[in-house]
């Protein structure tokens, strides 16, 4: 049985990644900024200030998957919070490295952002061929990246998913696009126009057991649905699926700037992303449609 290590493991991916390695006959542990001995699964702490790691957690270890990193969403962008958002997907990185000496793994899979093509609107497909972008959520994937694939003097390959909209219905982007719907003031953001490339969480984390499976994969891979959605699609899509009806009007883009400052990019920017690369590994997505997707996560809902 091969073991992997996963960082971030108690976030909304890793929980749902984890319970599928463990379905795929894999060891399964968690790197933790806490211990508290109730973890599903066998966790050891890393104190990334402290530059500590629990040595155990790498015994015997044949992959590892990165996940951490700080939801780049989750707050006005401080000059602070910039240097934390960087900090917890490269220096994280670098304490790994510190303590894989004399070690080699089967694979390294490293979680990244479709924002390394820049965070805009344009009429552009980005595939894994264009260049980098320039505002700083590019940089910080572009960053992300590149010290991901210096883990290649550790494992055999590395693997980098540019990753866009996760959907779940345990929480993250959807819960927070359902809530002003079901309160019926939802609408599109700004102008509605930007694109919002999106991928179901199952689907994610059978890019990531594929990652881990196929010895060819190496390189980085966009991993998005194949339907390119607007923001203003999304919101219909979502209101339809709880059979909701949308009233409020759009809200304007200086009132998010307003409110979110620069972290508003996010909201109010977004192109389309080209998945033929990940397809022509012969990758198959059960949810590719977002009608279909919406209606399966939100029956419950």
């Amino acid at each position: 049985m091969e073991t992997v290590l996963i960082t971030g493991g108690s976030g909304l991916i890793g929980q749902a990644l984890s319970k599928l390695l463990i379905e795929n006959e894999y060891a399964v542990r968690h790197l933790s900024r806490s211990v508290n001995g109730d973890e599903k699964y066998p966790t050891f702490k890393w104190n990334l200030n402290n530059q500590e790691l629990d040595t155990k957690a790498l015994a015997g270890v044949d992959h590892i998957i990165h996940l951490a990193g700080e939801n780049v969403g989750d707050g006005r962008w401080t000059t602070e919070r910039k240097k934390r958002i960087l900090s917890s997907r490269i220096d994280t990185l670098s304490l790994l490295q510190k303590h894989l000496q004399n070690k080699q793994l089967k694979s390294f899979i490293s979680a990244s952002g479709i924002s390394y093509y820049g965070t805009k609107t344009t009429a552009n497909i980005f595939n894994e061929n264009d260049p980098k972008g320039t505002d700083f959520l590019a940089d910080i994937s572009v960053q992300w990246e590149k010290k991901a694939f210096e883990m290649e003097s550790f494992s055999n390959r590395v693997v980098a998913l540019r990753t866009g909209v996760v959907l779940s219905n345990s929480g993250g982007a959807l819960e927070k696009l359902i809530k002003p719907i079901k309160m019926g003031i939802g609408s599109a953001l700004g102008s509605g126009k930007q694109y919002m490339p999106w991928i179901h969480i199952n689907d994610l984390c059978a890019i990531y057991l594929r990652a881990l499976q196929n010895t060819n994969l190496s390189g980085s891979y966009n991993a998005v649905s194949s339907q390119h959605t607007t923001n203003l699609e999304m919101t219909q899509a979502v209101a339809k699926a709880l059979g909701k009806k949308l009233w409020a009007p759009k809200v304007p883009a200086f009132m998010l700037k307003l409110l979110f400052g620069e972290m508003a990019q996010i909201i109010l920017e977004g192109s389309r992303i080209d998945n033929s690369k990940l397809k022509a590994t012969g990758f198959t997505f059960e949810f590719d449609d977002l009608e279909t997707t919406l209606t399966a996560l939100l029956k419950q809902a």
